[in-house]
This record gives C-alpha cells, sequence and structure tokens, in this order.
C-alpha cells in the first residue's frame, strides 16, 4: 500500500480478471480512492484495460502535460530558440507603451 501521491510501480499486485471488475465494482471504486494505485484488468490472463481513481488519473495528466512543456522548453534552448530575459522584458515594455 503506497501513501497517496506516491509512485508505485509494482502493478502486478493490483491485477483483478475482468469478471473481478464486473461483481465487485462498489469495492473496486473505494479500494482505489483509498490506496491511489491503478488496478489491472486482465481477460484470458492478459492485461487489458485499468482502472485508476479520479483524483489520481488528474495528477498523471497534469504531470505528462508538464513534462511535454520540460521537453519543449529544452528543445528550444538546444535549437538557440531563446531570448535573454531583459531583452523580452523591454520588448514587452516597449508594446505596452505603444498600445497606450
Amino acid at each position: 500500500m503506497t501513501k497517496r501521491g506516491e509512485i508505485s510501480l509494482n502493478l502486478a499486485t493490483n491485477v483483478k480478471p475482468v469478471g473481478y471488475l464486473q461483481e465487485n465494482a462498489d469495492e473496486i471504486v473505494r479500494t482505489l480512492s483509498e490506496r491511489g494505485e491503478p488496478l489491472i484488468i486482465t481477460r484470458d490472463g492478459e492485461a487489458k484495460a485499468v482502472v485508476q481513481d479520479i483524483a489520481e488519473y488528474e495528477r498523471t495528466q497534469q504531470t505528462l502535460a508538464l513534462l511535454k512543456i520540460l521537453s519543449l522548453g529544452r528543445r528550444q534552448i538546444e535549437e538557440g530558440k531563446v531570448r535573454p530575459a531583459g531583452e523580452v522584458f523591454a520588448s514587452l515594455r516597449k508594446g505596452l507603451e505603444e498600445c497606450r
């Protein structure tokens, strides 16, 4: 069992057949909320789906979005598509003055 917000890569302990999902939906939803760990659903012994608490899903999506932004920033730095902060602020000030 992990604390909320911690990452657990030991998914093998949370594997259940699809029939278990059908028969125990209420318990599964409650457990997902308490543990914060995803549940792997199998069909014919093969992993087919992941069921996850909505709060954990949203955190995962936010993390992925931040990682994409960081990756984009790193690529822009590598490609030299950056300007010094002072230059950017001066340009913004100039634009604001022209709008007045």
